[in-house]
Order: structure tokens, then C-alpha cells, then sequence
């Protein structure tokens, strides 16, 4: 399941992409489908590895060029282990809402990516999320082990990416139908996952991720606005900037 949109990214096969947070890969993979290069980058060494094992896994069935440029770093945001320009776009999903310093991290990727580089990011969007803040402390707290420190406003987000030096140069929101799922974890608990109603909707959303039906299609896109669980902001790193 995609969170960026890739045309929206103007993503190229001659590109270089840093997918920062890359989780087990979903956004590296289509990244690789799409013939450009990659690295995933991320602090959880375990989820890196499994990236590798995929990547592995798709030369071998053919979906991606044995020769393809796949790789893995271990890295910190705001100290990103990579030269100046070193990337043509950059995707920050789910991240910077984990992140006390997300000035910093804005900063850093400035740095790393190259002028006239698009940088995509992906928050939880302020209304779905201000809701599950208010059914769950424990879905967004502590931050030990991955809470949320914060609810972003589209105008503060713009704000910050604006200092860090950037033009926001898109804007859509995602994944409505994901929200109330949140909602119904949230409510009853969310390491609570054997409740009737979260299995039954969990098994909806993978459905509608397998089979996309046009019915539920058009249905997200009408709700997306109010309910999209994830807000993304395509910036620009320009000669104005």
C-alpha cells in the first residue's frame, strides 16, 4: 500500500532516492520497480534487513534488474550519513511526527538533496489523528518505542518546510478508509486486535488493498479531504529557495 503518489514525485529511471524511514520497504520497492536507484534508510537494523531480503527476492523472480541500484543505510534523521546533493528525490513517509527535532531533519534533507529535487512527506493528517490522540494515549506515547510527539497542521508543516528552504509544490491527503480502523483500535485498545469489529474491518481494508473495486475507489476519493488518515506535501528545493 503507497502513500506517495509517483507522479506527483516526477520520479525518473535515471533518479536517485533516499526513502528515509523506510520501514520493510513498500515505498524502496516501487521505487525499484520503476528503474531508478535507491537507498532505504532507516534505524531499525531488523527492518533493513528484511528490505535486503526483498530486494533479493524480486531480482530473483525477475521484477527488478539483478544490476538494479538496491540499497540499504542505517541512519538518523537529523545526522543523515550521506554528502551534500546527493539525492534527485527524497520521500520522508511517516516520520517526522517520531521526530522531537523535525527542524533538524528538515535541514538535513535540504542538504542531502539536490537542486531542483523533490522531496515527498507524509504525515497523519490533523483530524484523524487528533481523534485517535483522544481515544489512546498508548497510540501515540512514549516515544521509546515510536510514539507520535506531535499533530501537524498543513500550515505549520508548510511553515517548517518553507525554513528549511523549500516550495511546497503539491498537496493531497490519503487513505480515508484507514481512519476508522485507527479509530476502532484506539477505542478498544490498540494491541487489542482479536476485537470482532477491528478484525472484520481489517479484513475489509485487505480486500479493498487486493481487489480495488471501483466502488470503494470512488468512495475514497470523495472522503479523502475530510478523512485521508495521511497528509502529503511534495516540496521543492529551487533556485529561488
Amino acid at each position: 500500500m503507497l502513500t506517495i503518489n509517483f507522479d506527483r514525485l516526477k520520479l525518473e529511471e535515471e533518479h536517485m532516492v533516499l526513502d528515509l524511514g523506510c520501514g520493510f520497504g513498500r515505498h524502496a520497492f516501487e521505487v525499484l520497480r520503476r528503474g531508478a536507484e535507491v537507498v532505504a534508510c532507516d534505524m531499525a537494523l531488523n527492518e533493513l534487513h528484511e528490505v535486503r531480503a526483498t530486494y533479493a527476492a524480486m531480482a530473483e523472480v525477475g521484477e527488478i534488474k539483478i544490476t538494479s541500484g538496491a540499497f540499504t543505510s542505517a541512519g538518523d534523521a537529523t545526522r543523515l550519513p550521506f554528502q551534500d546533493e546527493t539525492f534527485d528525490r527524497i520521500i520522508a513517509s511517516e516520520v517526522l511526527e517520531h521526530i522531537y527535532n523535525d527542524e533538524d531533519a528538515l535541514d538535513e534533507l535540504f542538504r542531502v538533496l539536490k537542486p531542483q529535487g523533490i522531496l515527498a512527506i507524509t504525515v497523519p493528517s490533523y483530524f484523524p489523528e487528533k481523534i485517535c490522540w483522544w481515544l489512546s494515549d498508548e497510540y501515540h506515547a512514549p516515544i521509546e518505542v515510536g510514539g507520535h510527539v506531535r499533530i501537524y497542521k498543513k500550515r505549520e508543516l508548510e511553515a517548517k518546510i518553507a525554513a528549511a528552504g523549500l516550495v511546497t509544490i503539491d498537496f493531497h491527503r490519503a487513505h480515508a478508509l484507514h481512519s476508522p480502523y485507527w479509530w476502532l483500535k484506539c477505542a478498544v485498545g490498540t494491541k487489542n486486535d482479536q476485537n470482532w469489529l477491528v478484525k472484520a474491518y481489517l479484513r475489509f481494508l485487505t480486500w479493498d488493498i487486493v481487489k480495488q473495486p471501483t466502488s470503494t475507489r470512488l468512495v475514497e476519493k470523495i472522503l479523502q479531504p475530510v478523512l485521508g488518515k495521511s497528509a502529503i506535501i511534495y516540496a521543492q528545493k529551487t533556485a529561488i529557495a
